[in-house]
Parts: structure tokens; C-alpha cells; sequence
């Protein structure tokens, strides 16, 4: 299969022109293109959040994907060093038609994928190393690193005052009010009331008291 590949960036741009270019340089091949796969998406954004990521991994052995030029794959040197690289591993041809430039099963291409395999594990090897030494500085600077050790998250606040908020509910405060006292997300506090069932008992308590409230009310006006 036979794979023509365009890309622009922004909705204003049009990708005839690329189109046009491949199907010249198709003829010349005696090829004919069997898909053509479409995208308006920004360069830098990772291959494996576009389409192209989809169809690289879709792609067999064996199957072509043309571009008009490597920019087309991506806009940063890494990320084409990848996406070379993987087609050179899954058995994919790749070519350009504006530099020429073709990736296919000769010795050539094998040369490149070998290289660019040892380029992607320096990269690899260098974000690493400047992980490490940015977490190092931090700690030589007096920074704890990752979380203390006895802290308290906000869902163990909950839970070492779950009585207290017990009382709070009988006493007509509402969920509301208690996440604001806590300074919590109501995600956190529906958490927690699931693992308590005294929490969601008193929940109840306090919902089956409003109703009978609104019950009296009503009551009472039918009486005036």
C-alpha cells in the first residue's frame, strides 16, 4: 500500500499544493497512491497524538508513505529521528519528494536506522543525566524531595476528624460548608464518604431531616 501523507499547520493553510507534488512524483514512480491521510495539526505536536501516529502503526511491511518534505513529519529533530526510525524498523518506505531523501530496505537505510537508534539512546541517556542533576542541585540547595514522610493528605484530614464532621453534619452544616472548613474538592470528600459508612449514614440522616422539615412545612400551609 502506497501511503500519500499531508500536513499544515493551521486551517488557513491549504494542502493541495503537497497533494499535487506527491501525485507527480507517484507517476514518475509508476505508482499510484492508495490513501491519502490528511491532518491540520502544528508540527510539534508528538507523533503518536496525531494521525500520523495511528497510521504508522497500522502500516505493514512492505507499505510506502510518501511526503513532500521531512518538516512534514515534524517540526523538531527528534521527534523525525523517531518516526525515521520506526519506519526503518517496522519495514516501511519512506520518501520525500522536495530532497530526495529515501528510507527503504537498502544497506543505506539499515546504516541510518542503526544510527538513529544510538542517537535516540544518547537522548534518552541525557534527559536522564539532567534529571538526575537538577533533582541533586535541589537537594544540595536544602529542598525535600518527594513527599514527607508523616504528612497528611488532605482525604487523612477527613479521616482524623471524621467524627467531628459527623457532628458538623447533625448540626446542619452541609457538604458544602465542610469542604470550604477543610479546604478540600467534593471528589476528596465523595471519596471519603464511600469508605465511611457512618459518614453516608449520617449524610442520609441529614437529607431524610430536610425532607421531613419540607413535609411539616407543607403541612402546616394546607392548615392555614
Amino acid at each position: 500500500m502506497i501511503i500519500g501523507y499531508l500536513r499544515v499547520s493551521t486551517g488557513k493553510q491549504h494542502p493541495a499544493n503537497q497533494q499535487d507534488e506527491i501525485q507527480r512524483f507517484a507517476m514518475a514512480q509508476n505508482w499510484t497512491i492508495d490513501v491519502w491521510v490528511t491532518e491540520i495539526v502544528s508540527g510539534k505536536k508528538r507523533e503518536q497524538d496525531r494521525k500520523l501516529g495511528l497510521l504508522l502503526r497500522k502500516m505493514k511491511r512492505g507499505d510506502t508513505l510518501v511526503v513532500t518534505e521531512i518538516s512534514r513529519l515534524s517540526r523538531t529533530l527528534t521527534e523525525i529521528m523517531s518516526i525515521m526510525g520506526k519506519c526503518l524498523h517496522k519495514g516501511i518506505n519512506l520518501y520525500t519528494t522536495k530532497e530526495g531523501y529515501a528510507f527503504d530496505n537498502s544497506i543505506n537505510s539499515k546504516v541510518l536506522c542503526f544510527a538513529f537508534d544510538l542517537v535516540a539512546e544518547i537522548e534518552h541517556n541525557l534527559i536522564s543525566m539532567r534529571t538526575k542533576e537538577a533533582l541533586a542541585l535541589r537537594k544540595a540547595n536544602g529542598m525535600v524531595l518527594g513527599r514527607r514522610k508523616g504528612t497528611y493528605t488532605r482525604y487523612n484530614v477527613l479521616v482524623e476528624n471524621r467524627l467531628r464532621i459527623i457532628q458538623m453534619l447533625r448540626q446542619g452544616s452541609s457538604i458544602t460548608d465542610i469542604c470550604k472548613y477543610y479546604a478540600l474538592s467534593r471528589d476528596t470528600f465523595d471519596k471519603f464518604r464511600r469508605a465511611y459508612p457512618s459518614i453516608q449514614r449520617a449524610i442520609l440522616d441529614k437529607e431524610q431531616q430536610r425532607i421531613n422539615r419540607l413535609k411539616k412545612r407543607m403541612i402546616e400551609r394546607k392548615r392555614d
